[in-house]
């Protein structure tokens, strides 16, 4: 378990709501849940997979997810699908996955999610062609229209930064309302200027997916503990962090990665303790 202490201790002085995700135990949803809720201001539920048997939560789960979110008094955000694609150039693809992410949004309703977060991957090839690059956006813009017709607000779903700079979603962000997820880690592993992204969609980031990078091998690895970020790259996180008013979520999948994340957030915050 991370160190026995309540949710109003962890992290004294701090402006956001402070989540992790469901798979920091290898066990399902729900416990996970369980160990985590009393701890935590939200958890980010990770629904990685639509298709394989078992992996999303029943009807009676989310149920009692419901009832832990009143008894542990705890929010939620959902992760949603990345094995489905609203980008790809398969016209019948992408409304299939319309079709499985309206499902799961559905599914999840009874519990308010505070955002749903998506992926738009872009393949490599099309970031120099400007061309390609048009036929992808208008694309994407088709899918995203599909799916907002049938949701209540454009602004539960929150776009991710991924490994391609974000200013190729700008007008299509604006344009059709929709929030954002800045994940610090991405921004931070593929050489993008984290300031100045926050700077630019602070206004629509409802949540920032915090995790490690790890520069020290061959291959630069992710989604690790907060202590392996190089410390300039702490300080931009605790810029903005001091005035992130969101959800900050330590997207870690391991209970060692969460407590030494939280090990650096609490040095990170000790200064505004009441």
């Amino acid at each position: 378990m991370p160190d026995k202490r309540s949710k109003d201790s962890t992290l004294h002085g701090r402006p956001f709501k402070l989540g992790t995700t469901s798979f920091i135990f290898p066990d399902h949803i729900i416990p996970n849940v369980k160990k985590l809720g009393p701890l935590f201001d939200e958890i980010e539920l990770l629904v990685f997979e639509s298709q394989a048997a078992g992996v999303l939560p029943s009807k009676d789960e989310v149920k009692e997810l419901l009832y832990l979110s009143g008894k542990l008094d705890l929010t939620y955000n959902i992760h949603l699908p990345i094995d489905v694609s609203l980008t790809c150039g398969s016209l019948k693809k992408r409304q299939k996955a319309v079709d499985t992410l309206l499902a799961i949004i559905d599914l999840f309703a009874p519990l308010a999610p505070t955002t749903h977060t998506l992926h738009l991957e872009m393949p490599k090839d099309i970031r120099t062609d400007e061309r390609k690059l048009e036929i992808w956006r208008e694309e994407t813009r088709q899918s995203l229209n599909t799916l907002l017709s049938e949701l209540a607000s454009p602004g539960i779903l929150s776009i991710e930064t991924l490994d391609y700079p974000f200013a190729f979603l700008d007008t299509l962000v604006e344009q059709l309302n929709l929030s954002v997820c800045i994940d610090a880690g991405h921004q931070i592993k593929y050489g993008f200027n984290l300031i100045e992204t926050f700077e630019k969609h602070k206004s629509r980031t409802s949540i920032i997916h915090l995790h490690g990078v790890d520069f020290s091998g061959k291959n630069i690895k992710d989604h690790t503990s907060l202590d392996k970020l190089p410390e300039k790259y702490l300080g931009q996180v605790q810029t903005i962090l001091e005035k992130f008013t969101g959800v900050v979520s330590l997207e870690v999948f391991n209970l060692e990665n969460l407590n030494r994340s939280l090990a650096v957030l609490s040095k990170m915050f000790k200064h505004m303790v009441p």
